[in-house]
């Protein structure tokens, strides 16, 4: 197959919507209580890691960067990610906390954007968080020296058996470099995929006495 052919491919690649729309009628007034009955479906659909979200932020020269973490809680409060607090995006975040988050639930046909501020978790949440992960991952957490540049993967794999060793007796210490973040959100976005491509959005921005809700055109 040509490349020409491969990206007409590409090009042509699309499906139909067809699992339902979104209707204002239904909506809640909190996104919150719309964000749960979604990741509950999300869930209970047993979607691949319902959880993940991309999580963008924008370096001081304004050049937008994307990865994925896994949601870990939400409330009124906001959304909480944990993460290496010497990594890429928390750099970032300490100049700039504004902050874009996007669940993406394909089989679905929805997809929900988060825009707020990320501050810090305390001590205490992050600690907490910390111990009830698994042995392997909170070793993990003090192999990597995230976003920086290394020379193969084997000094991770060396650096993870020394410190196995390590932290054989006893719980492991909290790296003093590992952390988390909590979204204070201002505006929600729900997607719902629609037939002939017109879809459903709907965005929840916060306001004195609530929220508003606005459609946006697909």
């Amino acid at each position: 197959m040509s490349d020409s052919d491969s990206l007409q491919q590409i090009a042509h690649l699309r499906r139909e919507y067809t699992r339902g729309g979104l209707r204002r009628k239904d909506l809640p007034d909190d996104p919150l209580v719309l964000f749960e009955q979604w990741l509950q479906q999300a869930c209970a659909a047993q979607l691949p890691d319902p959880t993940a979200m991309t999580v963008a932020t924008v370096d001081s020269s304004g050049q937008p960067y994307q990865r994925i973490v896994l949601l870990k809680h939400y409330d009124a409060a906001g959304f909480v990610f944990y993460t290496n607090l010497g990594s890429r995006k928390a750099l970032q975040l300490a100049e700039n906390p504004r902050i874009s988050l996007h669940l993406p639930w394909h089989f679905l046909e929805r997809q929900v954007m988060v825009l707020g501020e990320a501050e810090k978790l305390s001590p205490l949440e992050v600690i907490k968080y910390f111990h009830s992960r698994p042995r392997d991952s909170q070793i993990g957490a003090w192999v990597s020296k995230q976003s920086s540049r290394i020379s193969a993967r084997s000094v991770l794999e060396s650096k993870f058996l020394e410190l196995t060793q390590k932290f054989q007796q006893g719980d492991v210490p909290l790296p003093t470099f590992w952390g988390g973040y909590r979204v204070r959100f201002s505006a929600i976005e729900f997607w719902q995929g629609g037939e002939h491509r017109l879809h459903d959005r709907f965005l929840y921005q916060r306001s004195e006495n609530g929220w508003t809700i606005d459609r946006l055109a697909p």
